[in-house]
């Protein structure tokens, strides 16, 4: 059999084929790499000292690191620090000074994962760097300053790289589409789809690319949910064993909700005298109360734990009367499921977000470099303030404000409906006059 088939058929990976060639093609760091940035100006004068790049998978640091390198005179080398123990350190470090006494040539040592050498390992790189030896550029995704000894943190600048965004996104995949000659069969939907779960790893989403290629077919185009279907596992599927068993529990809880009290306790009767273990029966209303009473009355989940610990201490038969108790407790208690609703609403948000950093104003800054950065510039705490309320923003920047929890005119929840619209009330007088 010919090897040209095979050799013609092997095709590097898309996230391989579309590696930046120069810093200029680098995506989404022009603040590290531009012509007039630190990395930028760097080059320009020819004089490469260390440095740690701090930032989130799948933003550039291996590709910035070997780029460096590649605009110098200097030797690439490259470890991990997941693989690689004192052995392997000493190993480069000889062959630095070997290559740097034989061949006059300096070595650029890039450690991946910079974070996960101990302490006592990191300090094994200060003499290399301090005579040039090596130039040590370090990639973590961990914040140097609690995971970096200070000896090194010292003798190293720290930039640090941005999380992708969907326009950053949208450039790689049209590079990715010139790459491979066609577009992505996607419906914009999907398109942006695939732009939020990346989460701001650029090698992710070529992956992804290449798998929607793979799956393709002449004049196809995909949804979200086929995207959905291609990228994610199918969950397994329950066995729900005994019918009668999970329909007599949906019976008790819609009871519960339509606060049907006699019915309520009808269906927990009908469970309990078919042997259903009351232990399963009271963690289902423990679950009821938080998420069908919820705030409307707050002691519906006290109720449930004290009933729980109750039927421990008393045992079968004594013990059921407990979850009698709080079966009736429950279906007679004002219901909301507003706290719920919040919560899925809060989940979408995050998705769609990814892991966008909080404000730099709200972060604590207990070290130089973090003060440097700006963490906890102009922090205002509330306490101090006149109404306790400084109104300012917690959201992430670049994300507007989201209302998520709607408490219903209910129970307890009316009380927080009153609260929540008088803090909303403050917040828009506050920041009326901030912007006058």
């Amino acid at each position: 059999m010919s090897d040209t088939l095979f050799s013609n058929s092997v095709k590097s990976p898309l996230a391989d084929r579309l590696r930046p060639k120069c810093l200029e093609d680098v995506v989404g760091q022009d603040h590290i790499v531009g012509p007039d940035a630190p990395l930028g100006r760097m080059l320009k004068s020819g004089k490469i000292t260390s440095f740690i790049l701090w930032g989130p998978p799948g933003c550039g640091k291996t590709t910035i690191a070997r780029l460096i390198a590649e605009h110098t005179n200097l030797y690439f080398e490259q470890i991990s620090a997941v693989f690689s123990g004192v052995a392997d350190l000493k190993r480069v470090f000889q062959y630095a000074e070997e290559r740097r006494a034989n061949q006059g040539r300096g070595t650029l040592l890039f450690v991946d994962e910079i974070h996960r050498f101990n302490k006592s390992q990191q300090d094994g790189f200060l003499p290399y760097v301090e005579n040039g030896t090596v130039i040590l550029v370090g990639a973590t995704t961990e914040n140097p300053s609690f995971e970096l000894n200070s000896a090194l943190l010292s003798r190293c600048q720290v930039f640090v790289l941005n999380r992708l965004t969907p326009d950053d996104f949208e450039e790689i995949l049209q590079r990715a589409e010139k790459e491979e000659g066609k577009p992505l069969p996607l419906e914009p939907e999907a398109r942006d789809f695939i732009k939020e779960i990346a989460d701001g790893d650029g090698r992710y989403i070529l992956n992804i690319a290449e798998n929607i290629w793979s799956y393709a077919q002449t004049g196809e185009l995909f949804s979200k949910d086929q995207i959905i279907h291609i990228i994610q596992s199918r969950a397994p599927i329950y066995d729900k064993g005994r019918d009668g068993h999970y329909n007599l529990i949906s019976a008790v809880h819609k009871s519960l909700r339509g606060s049907d009290v006699d019915a309520a306790l009808y269906w927990v009767a009908r469970m309990l005298v078919a042997g259903e273990d009351p232990r399963y029966l009271l963690r289902r209303l423990l679950r009821f109360a938080i998420e069908d009473v919820s705030l409307a009355d707050p002691n519906a989940v006290t109720q449930a734990i004290s009933c729980i610990e109750t039927y421990e201490r008393l045992g079968s038969p004594e013990g059921e009367l407990a979850v009698m108790q709080l079966a009736a407790y429950l279906a007679t208690a004002p219901k909301s499921a507003a706290v719920y609703k919040a919560m899925h609403k809060a989940y979408d948000a995050a998705r769609q977000t990814g892991s966008l950093m909080p404000p730099k104003h709200i972060l604590n800054a207990p070290t130089k470099l973090m003060k440097n950065l700006g963490y906890s510039d102009g922090y205002q705490y509330d306490q101090d303030l006149e109404d306790g309320f400084s109104g300012q923003n917690y959201f992430p920047d670049g994300m507007s404000r989201v209302k998520f929890y709607f408490p219903v005119e209910r129970g307890f929840e009316r009380e927080i409906k009153r609260r929540i619209e008088y803090f909303d009330k403050l917040r828009a007088e506050k920041q009326a006059k901030m912007k006058k």
